[in-house]
């Protein structure tokens, strides 16, 4: 007598459980991101004058740039070209973790006014309600400005681009998302003990996307080792770009899933404060 195996056994089970949760998630999203883009597009106007304020306040980068290249030729070895590669890439990572994860930077108004009550009893993840609360999409004037330098810097680079090049590249913008993301999410989760949001971490964002302009090794062992072993910038930024420049192993172009895994710390953190939170009775 032929035996058939289960198929909906417990793992089977599981399985399918684990993706209908997933799917149920991603139209939550996509339910919060419809709301946000028909909300924004409410005042267009207003939507177009602001992202045309993000591109021009970033212009500047690009101008800083230009100008000191036209007084040295290269940048502790890098050159122009490499320069704006470099710049284009961190900037998109920024850009796009500022657009869409723009709720966790902006969490302390939500635990301020008593909005975090409510998103604790809805039986969906907090992580997930949080993200929905806010997507800028202003903030994509500043991914232009991004494309536009990085871009220019085909144009006027050196680098000879393969299929594997390209694959890190995409590699670089997925893990710096991610790790600017997780800065964002540990803004948030610190915001749990104090209340009020820390403006130094400012630091590690902001100051990050400005020092992230060039590679960063040309600040010094000390901060390289920061950037790789602390907050993995370098990750996502100096040692992928070595490998696109032909100046890196191979495996360097691994390093930039360090971004990604860098979420995993940062959730646990959240967790912890979640679980420390308290109604604020707002």
């Amino acid at each position: 007598m032929a035996i058939h195996k289960n198929q909906n056994g417990p793992d089977g089970k599981l399985f399918e459980g684990l993706i209908k949760r997933l799917a149920g998630s991603l139209h939550l999203y996509k339910q919060y991101f419809m709301i946000q883009l028909k909300s924004t597009m409410q005042y267009k106007t207003s939507f177009f004058l602001t992202a045309l304020g993000q591109f021009l306040a970033s212009f500047n980068v690009f101008l800083g740039m230009y100008f000191m290249f036209q007084r040295f030729r290269n940048v502790r070895g890098y050159g122009y070209g490499e320069v704006l590669l470099c710049c284009g890439i961190l900037l998109m990572e920024f850009s796009l973790a500022e657009t869409f994860a723009r709720g966790f930077d902006q969490f302390s108004s939500i635990i301020g006014n008593g909005t975090f009550d409510r998103i604790m009893v809805r039986p969906r993840s907090s992580v997930l309600q949080v993200l929905g609360q806010r997507i800028e999409f202003t903030r994509l004037g500043r991914m232009v400005q991004a494309v536009i330098i990085f871009a220019y810097s085909l144009s006027v680079g050196t680098v000879d681009w393969s299929f594997s090049r390209i694959v890190v590249l995409i590699f670089m913008l997925l893990g710096g998302t991610a790790l600017f993301a997780g800065i964002f999410l540990i803004y948030a989760a610190i915001c749990f003990f104090t209340l009020e949001g820390l403006e130094f971490m400012n630091v590690l964002t902001d100051g990050a996307r400005e020092y992230g302009k060039y590679p960063f090794d040309i600040y010094g062992k000390k901060i390289l080792l920061f950037a790789t072993f602390v907050v993995p910038y370098a990750c996502v930024q100096y040692y992928p770009l070595l490998f696109v420049l032909g100046r890196g192993k191979w495996w360097y172009g691994l390093l930039p899933g360090a971004g990604v895994a860098f979420l995993l710390p940062c959730y646990l953190l959240w967790r912890v404060g979640v679980r420390h939170y308290k109604s604020t009775g707002s």
